[in-house]
């Protein structure tokens, strides 16, 4: 269920577009009309930019408003077109002689409004020269769907405020000149989108066709909330998502949706790639988004002049994101670098390096083997065990991550689960030295070390450091027995209480490896003895449950959390041993 910390979706309206005046020394705010304007605007010598359109877009419009970017911005409630007298109002506070251009993305509210607010102010007593530019650079809907209506306007619309703002900021540019700029730039652009939701609006009841499907993405998204043009289930990976992308954008054959012929070598020397944010994606995920699209055109012959990524023009918070492509000539290209005052662009960068350089492996401890120290492993009786306690840390890792979001960060059963993993496949080999002991647990440190990151990571690791260090301590020559590993991982458990002040009743790992090796010191190592060892460890961990936590992160947690599950890392330890002694049983 959608959560907000607004309870309706006007408040937040007004607040964002405050925002703006609060850390911009020369924007107003015209609360009543919902706009926000640059009070230092020239409108003698330089034409005067106005956008607009529904909230819910946000950084756009209105975080667009700079010098060298918009010179005013007129909002809406969320997804809803600004009244004429909203726009018009814009258009006295920034108009003049140097005349007025409405930029707009093509949606019927927006065209009416702002072409109805134009023919207004033109005719005025004091008649103010008016264009609108409507931009229209979505393809996800071809041309016979969209007929008449045309190109929906997505997020290269944010381009077009960018360069033509440049442009505007120059002395004496013409309306015209600005016009047809923008017009130029419309013609060369093309967006796609897609989501693997909708959002939730503030204040109004949830819907459930808003509800994310579970393994599906949405291939056309608009911003405002509708439908995409295609459900592809089950969801594609995000290199093939990409790849369907780039063929909506790219391919020259669909003369549905062939809008810009960038295949023309003669013209295309400087193309400009936006990646832009929805609003629900983090900026982790985002990041990797970007770089997957940058890949997925370099394989296609392809390397932007200009990259631009960031949350540019939003869907509040969707789930999902667009890319956009301009042609853009030399001047455009100049006009996207030159400097802006407006506190929400995000400039434009060079792609440095190449995407698809081969990134070399660094070599980590424990790849090279260590000495051979001649104590040795039962090697088949030594990979089932340790399988048997990967498979179990992997089967149990939903149920240790669950209790971890309870309290702790949920990555206790993640970070397990991909230790496992890792070892898993380093058992599946031929072990160093062919078994011998010390060369294969300084390596399975090395493993552990490098695939497990976090507390628990350092935990495993020491442990597994201090007891390739006992081993090593055994006789050359010699075959580890029960009494050996005992002795050994005795050893290691005090080593690793060296580095930490957890002891068994602090509710962490303790509360299982500590009772098992404590046990195991004292056994025969018979499966009986294995046995009871592990049934004392999972009463010490199910007394977790409710025990007050004195290290980690349950410490900041409700102490009600802590009646609800066990410890997740007593759970995690519990998992391998349960593994190792079914092996051995």
């Amino acid at each position: 269920m959608a959560q907000h910390f607004y309870d309706d979706d006007s408040a937040p309206v007004f607040d964002a577009l405050q925002a703006l005046s609060l850390v911009q020394p020369d924007v107003g705010f015209d609360r009543a009309q919902k706009v926000i304007y640059r009070t230092s605007h020239d409108a003698q010598n330089s034409v005067a930019l106005i956008s607009g359109g529904g909230a819910g877009h946000e950084p756009a419009h209105a975080g667009y408003v700079g010098e060298g970017a918009l010179t005013a911005a007129v909002s809406g409630f969320v997804f809803a077109s600004p009244s004429v007298a909203q726009i018009v109002t814009a258009i006295k506070r920034v108009g003049g002689p140097a005349g007025v251009l409405l930029i707009i993305k093509n949606y019927t509210g927006d065209v009416f409004h702002f072409h109805l607010a134009a023919e207004k102010a033109k005719a005025a007593a004091a008649g103010t020269a008016v264009e609108v530019l409507v931009v229209g650079d979505d393809v996800a809907v071809g041309r016979n769907q969209s007929g008449k209506v045309g190109r929906r306007g997505l997020a290269g619309t944010v381009l077009v405020h960018k360069i033509l703002g440049a442009l505007s900021s120059t002395q004496k540019t013409s309306l015209s000149d600005v016009l047809a700029l923008g017009q130029d730039i419309v013609a060369n652009m093309v967006t796609v989108g897609t989501s693997l939701g909708h959002v939730h609006i503030p204040g109004r009841a949830e819907d459930a066709s808003e509800s994310s499907a579970s393994n599906q993405a949405e291939l056309g998204m608009g911003i405002h909330n509708e439908p995409g043009c295609r459900v592809l289930s089950p969801r594609p990976s995000l290199p093939s998502l990409i790849d369907t992308m780039l063929d909506q954008l790219l391919d020259e054959t669909d003369a549905d949706r062939a809008y810009v012929a960038f295949s023309d070598k003669e013209k295309n020397g400087n193309i400009v790639l936006l990646v832009n944010n929805l609003g629900g994606v983090s900026p982790l995920e985002f990041g990797g988004i970007t770089t997957s699209v940058v890949r997925a055109l370099a394989q296609r012959g392809i390397r932007p002049v200009r990259l631009l990524s960031g949350t540019y023009m939003t869907s509040l918070n969707g789930p999902g994101f667009s890319i956009t492509l301009l042609r853009a000539t030399p001047q455009m290209v100049e006009f996207l670098d030159a400097p802006t005052t407006a506190t929400n662009w995000i400039s434009a960068t060079k792609i440095y390096g190449d995407v698809n350089e081969k990134v070399e492996e660094a070599v980590v401890a424990g790849e090279e083997e260590d000495p051979l120290s001649g104590v040795l492993l039962n090697s088949g009786l030594f990979k089932n065990a340790v399988s048997a306690a990967c498979a179990n840390v992997i089967a149990q890792e939903a149920t240790i991550t669950q209790h971890d979001r309870i309290v702790g960060d949920g990555d206790c059963g993640v970070t397990l689960a991909r230790g496992a993993k890792a070892v898993e496949a380093f058992v599946s080999k031929t072990l160093p030295g062919d078994g011998d002991a010390v060369a294969t647990f300084g390596a399975l440190t090395a493993v552990v070390e490098n695939n497990m990151d976090g507390t628990s990571g350092a935990l495993y690791s020491i442990f597994f450091a201090a007891l390739t260090a006992a081993l090593a301590k055994q006789a050359s020559g010699s075959v580890l027995d029960f009494k050996a590993w005992a002795t050994a991982v005795s050893e290691a458990l005090s080593r690793l209480q060296q580095a930490t002040p957890a002891r068994q009743g602090d509710r962490t790992l303790m509360d299982a490896l500590e009772p098992f090796v404590r046990v195991l010191d004292k056994s025969d190592g018979t499966p009986a003895s294995l046995a009871a060892a592990l049934a004392q460890t999972k009463a010490s961990v199910e007394a977790t449950k409710g025990m007050k936590a004195s290290l980690g992160r349950s410490v900041y947690v409700e102490a009600s959390n802590w009646e609800a599950v066990p410890d997740p890392g007593a759970v995690g330890v519990l998992a391998i041993l349960e593994g190792i002694v079914s092996a051995l049983s």
